[in-house]
Parts: C-alpha cells; structure tokens; sequence
C-alpha cells in the first residue's frame, strides 16, 4: 500500500470512486492517474499489472492539483480530504484556541466534560450540581475510575439497552423495521416476522462481555424481558426456522430473510443489506469491490454483465450466491434454509438459474456457504470498523475526520485485538479520546 496511514487506506480499501464515477468511467483524479498506469501495456490490465504499476502512477502525480481546489494529490490523500472534489479540501482553522472558560479546559482533553457527556449519552440525564462539584474534587485516578463506574451503571440503564434506547437506534438502519408486516408483540396488518428477535440479538451482543460477532455469527437466538430489560440467551424461538447448523445470526434471522430475500431467486439484496449493515460498506457507493474473474454470470438472466452494472456485480453476485438455499416468502418453507430451493421455486427464472452455486467470495476470499461468508465477515478489519463506527457517531456526533483518524484507528484496532471485540471494553477507550472528551 502507498498511503498507509492515509484515512481511505487505513483498514481498508478505498471506494472505486475514489478514481471512478462509475467504472470505467473516470473522476478528475482517475483520469489524471491513468497516463502513468503502465503506459503501452495493452488494456485491459491484469490485476498484477495494475497492482504493479499503481504506486509509481500515484507517485507521479503527487504534486499535481487534479480537482483544482490549490491542495496537492498527496496533501489531500493524507488529510483525508478527496482530490477529485474540487468542494472538499483541508482547511486550516489555525489550530484550537482556548481563551478564556472558566468551566472546562477548551482544547485539551477534560474530564469534567467527558463526565458530562457520558451521563448524557448512557444515562440520558445531565448530572446534577452536587454530582458535578464531587467530580471535581476528586484526583485525576479518581476521575478516571468515576467515569469508568458511571458508564458501567449506564449501559445497565434503560435508556441505553431498553427497548427504542441507544443500542436499539444503532440497530435501526441494519433491521430497518417496518410496522406493518411486523409478527409477535404490537403486529401488524400483514404480520410476516417479528423483528424484536433482531433487536434482541444486536442488543446481546453488544453489552456486558459479550461478543459483538455473534450479531453475524450467533447460532442461538435473544429473548427479551421487560421491567427490567434483560436479554436471554435461546436455542430455539418459535419465530424462527432456520436449522441450527445454518444459522448465522441476524443474517438469516426470519426478519432478515423476510424482508431482505422476499420473493428473489438470487438475493442480491439481502447480500448488499448484510454487506452494508454490518461491515459498512456499501455496493451502491462503489465501498468493498473486489471483483472475482469470470463475474458475474448471470445465472437468473438479468442482464448483469452489461458493462454498466459489470463492475459491480462481479462483487455483489458471488457475495450473494451463499444465501441462496435462503428462503424469503414461500408458504410453509418461508423463512427457513431448503437445500433445494431453487429447484422446487424458482427453476422457470432462467435457463441458468438452478446452476447457482452455494459458493461464493467475501472480500476475494473463497467461502463454501453463508455460515462461512459470515465467520469472515465477523472476523474482518471491516466488521471492526464498521462496529466502532457506529458508536463514534452516536458520542461523539459524526463520523471520523481527518483530524481524528489516529484515535479513531487505534480504537477499532483496540477493539478487534485486545478487546476481542468486546464493545463494553471499547467504549472505555473511546470516552477517553480527545474526540470525545476535550470541549
């Protein structure tokens, strides 16, 4: 890797826009790229070419300007900015400046503050004069253990793991419930499955010292009390049907296969949802292509391999082809693994369809089924960063910058090896970064 402390690199691979605006087409900073990429080698590259020459093409052209914003290539991939948008650009603020505050020290990392926010974010209530003014008499060990108790008596609080508190948000945008097909408690009209067992799962496997891969990888399932919340560990729930041995967390959870399979041979959609739900990348932005050879294939005769929808494809169908024997809405078989699925329900969709293979590629990666698909998936820098992601949004208010890339990086890293993904022990390190902590 050339840039690998730049923020697009770190962990990851950068997004093919990036370089393109839909591949092949290029952006300003693609097309400036592309002279240097292995000049008279014949197009298309190999994959060994292009790795070959990219980092020479990328060094000729460090110091040239390709959205005409004023800033370097190289100063705009290293802060993090992008060099094909002319709009995004680093901007010089001329550093902090403390002046005069007669409540927290502006700048630097302050422990009144994050004592503050942390009973704000995992508590939901502001702390009151006398909590503040114990805080503040108390040493800097002192302070430091007070935060650490308090955000462990608030995340046993309602208002972080009850139902619609914090973790239930987070989980939102990966369940994304919908009311009137809801089953079990508060059904709806049309009641096809009860997405509380998701809820359930997410919330588990982010408190106490539990695991946050099961989330993808939990062969059991969550039940959930009430008054107080407490969350259950299951083998069996009548709501789902999914056999033990092909169970992968909420990515075969009767909602997920629901909602995200439906009536589809080749569920695309639910792969994608998976993908972007829980290693944050996204197929529609171009985010985590690696494009397998001789993809895609079209086997249900959708017209993927026009070159317009090619390049993404080559990722998105054999990311897709484990969840294959994943039944969405079907009678009896809704919602459950049948080995012969497309044989028994879909064999008319295409000449082709029935010789969709069960394996398939995650990040380039070779897995034999989705159980597979999903033990990569959890074990991954992306999991990681995606999973850490999702909380500094949520404290400290947006995404990373630039700026806090270094505490951001070494978080997620914190995380995924001395924590093993344990979210209770992340959130300690991250209400002491300075992202979260200096007013």
């Amino acid at each position: 890797m050339t840039y690998p402390s730049a923020p697009a690199c770190t962990g990851q691979q950068p997004a093919c826009t990036y370089c393109h605006v839909a591949p092949p087409q290029r952006n300003a900073f693609g097309s400036q790229l592309e002279p240097h990429l292995a000049p008279g080698v014949p197009r298309p590259l190999s994959d060994s070419e292009y790795s070959e020459a990219l980092p020479g093409a990328l060094k000729a052209i460090e110091s040239q300007d390709a959205d005409g914003d004023g800033v370097s290539n190289l100063e705009e991939i290293q802060r993090g900015t992008l060099p094909f948008d002319a709009t995004s650009f680093p901007v010089e603020t001329g550093g902090c400046s403390a002046g005069s505050n007669s409540q927290y020290d502006v700048c630097r990392y302050d422990p009144r503050f994050a004592y503050r926010r942390v009973l704000l974010d995992f508590c939901g209530q502001s702390p009151t004069y006398d909590q503040l003014k114990s805080f503040g008499a108390l040493s800097g060990d002192d302070q430091r253990a007070r935060l650490d108790a308090e955000l462990e008596r608030c995340t046993a609080s309602e208002f972080w793991r009850g139902k619609d508190g914090q973790l239930w948000k987070l989980a939102h945008p990966k369940i994304r419930p919908v009311g009137s097909i809801k089953s079990g408690e508060n059904a709806g009209p049309i009641p096809l499955a009860d997405y509380d067992d998701d809820y359930a799962l997410y919330s588990y496997a982010q408190l106490d010292d539990h695991d946050a891969r099961e989330v993808m990888t939990a062969k059991y399932f969550v039940r959930r009390e009430s008054n107080p919340t407490r969350y259950l560990q299951e083998t069996s729930l009548p709501s789902q049907k999914v056999d033990e041995s092909h169970r992968a967390g909420n990515l075969t959870s009767a909602w997920s296969l629901m909602t995200f399979v439906m009536f589809t041979a080749l569920p695309r959609n639910a792969a994608a949802q998976s993908y972007r739900a829980y290693l944050g990348l996204d197929i529609a932005r171009q985010e985590g292509l690696f494009s397998i050879p001789g993809e895609p294939r079209d086997y249900d005769a959708k017209g993927v391999t026009a070159e317009a929808c090619a390049a993404c494809h080559a990722t998105l169908d054999p990311l897709s082809y484990p969840f294959r024997n994943y039944q969405g809405i079907g009678g009896s078989a809704s919602a459950s693994y049948v080995p012969n699925r497309l044989e028994r329900f879909f064999k008319d969709v295409s000449p082709t369809i029935t010789q969709t293979p069960e394996a398939g590629y995650l990040f380039g990666q070779p897995v034999n089924n989705l159980v597979e698909w999903a033990w990569v998936g959890a074990n991954s820098d992306a999991f990681a960063i995606a999973a850490v992601t999702d909380y500094w949004k949520l404290l400290v208010g947006h995404a990373p910058t630039a700026e806090e890339n270094a505490e951001f990086v070494s978080t997620w890293k914190r995380f995924k090896d001395t924590h093993q993904y344990r979210v209770q022990r992340m959130l300690h390190d991250l209400i002491r970064t300075e992202a979260y902590g200096a007013p």
